[in-house]
């Protein structure tokens, strides 16, 4: 498989994942501003799961592009990224119509875990595709801002049934640490 189809297929699975959570909220039953009020955290969760996905997709698109090859470990730590990445929508409409209730404010942060855990893997299993004295493997480096991440995430989970508000603070923090693409390979990208 080429690195395009990789891209293409991983495209394609975000593209359904963020379909599928606009297709959750639902319409609200009345004219006027107050129908929209139990609408706000679905909607809110929606917002931050559109800019998560939005970022894994950036960052991935960035990657990939500074990759030459991929091989079997690649597809597979790829649809490990892909699978967590699939939950994104289930956790999503969870959270946001529980408002912010401690399992499903818990169960969110696992999935915003898992999927950092497995874009690691997938960053490590790339950067040993294209060697490790590669391009790729000096544009990464060891990843300090996925490492913060992810041991963000980890303290976000159980701070859920202590303060749901805190975890979803961590959750949003993490999501804004990441919102400007990543400057190692933006900045080695835009010199080739």
């Amino acid at each position: 498989m080429t690195k395009q189809r990789l891209e293409a297929f991983s495209d394609g699975v975000i593209a359904i994942l963020i379909t599928i959570m606009i297709l959750e909220l639902k319409v609200p039953h009345g004219e006027d501003w107050e129908a929209l009020r139990p609408l706000v955290p679905p909607l809110l969760t929606y917002v931050l799961s559109f800019v998560f996905l939005a970022i894994y997709w950036n960052n991935h698109h960035h990657m990939l592009h500074a990759s030459t090859r991929v091989n079997g470990k690649v597809l597979w730590a790829n649809m490990h990224l892909l699978f967590w990445l699939s939950l994104v929508p289930f956790v999503t409409g969870w959270m946001g119509e529980n408002h912010l209730a401690p399992v499903p404010t818990a169960a969110y942060g696992i999935v915003l875990l898992f999927s950092g855990v497995a874009y690691l893997i997938l960053e490590k299993a790339l950067v040993a595709a294209q060697g490790a004295g590669g391009p790729l493997a000096k544009m990464v480096g060891n990843d300090g801002k996925g490492r913060l991440s992810a041991a963000l995430y980890a303290v976000a989970i159980p701070l859920a049934f202590v303060r749901t508000w805190i975890a979803a603070a961590i959750y949003v923090t993490v999501t804004l640490m990441w919102l400007i693409p990543d400057p190692r390979i933006e900045s080695r990208l835009g010199r080739e």
